[in-house]
């Protein structure tokens, strides 16, 4: 999928997702199923790995079967793929600043502005896929090795959401599994 200088691109057809996602902290999730009130913290890195083996399946896949959209306003499948190895890859930055600082405030990131500049729907799923398991082990590798206290560390993002790392750990696995839901349409 190509686009002239003076057309279109697919991040024009998205409509910005503005909602607040913390509720699913408190209640399961209608659509992908997930309770994470019943996640144990540490089982999440366990949740990541199975979760990227996942995505690889997906990323198997047509290239152009990847690239192609629901419909204008909804990621293709390697769109979310790459919103996935991205989610990873900021997580792990997030949850390094709760265990290095003091209740470090978390720099905003705006999912549609790096889906657009990092041209998402142009990138190539074997590429993706490797850099989507490299992100999920990374991040994996770092919750295995919370222990204790570090549990209990906090960060806040700017419009006021505080996290214990046990909150984010239960907060962050929620994003991949619901958009593979997106994509393959299995509830967990």
């Amino acid at each position: 999928m190509s686009t002239s200088e003076n057309a279109l691109s697919p991040a024009d057809a998205i409509v910005p997702d503005t909602k607040d996602w913390t509720w699913v902290l408190e209640r399961p999730c209608p659509d992908c199923g997930l309770d994470t009130t019943a996640v144990a913290a540490t089982d999440v890195a366990a949740m990541v790995r199975a979760n990227a083996h996942g995505w690889l399946t997906v990323l198997a896949g047509d290239g152009e079967g990847l690239r192609r959209r629901p419909s204008p306003e909804i990621w293709s499948d390697l769109e979310y793929a790459c919103h996935v190895r991205d989610v990873f890859r900021l997580f792990l930055v997030r949850l390094n600043l709760m265990l290095d600082q003091d209740g470090p405030l978390f720099p905003n990131w705006n999912q549609d502005e790096t889906a657009a500049a990092e041209r998402y729907w142009e990138q190539q799923p074997q590429v993706v896929a490797g850099e989507l398991a490299e992100a999920a082990e990374a991040l994996s590798a770092a919750f295995d090795a919370v222990a204790g206290e570090q549990w209990r560390r906090t960060g806040d993002r700017s419009d006021g959401a505080r996290f214990t790392v046990e909150s984010f750990a239960r907060y962050l696995i929620h994003d991949p599994v619901h958009h593979l839901y997106d994509v393959t349409g299995e509830r967990v």
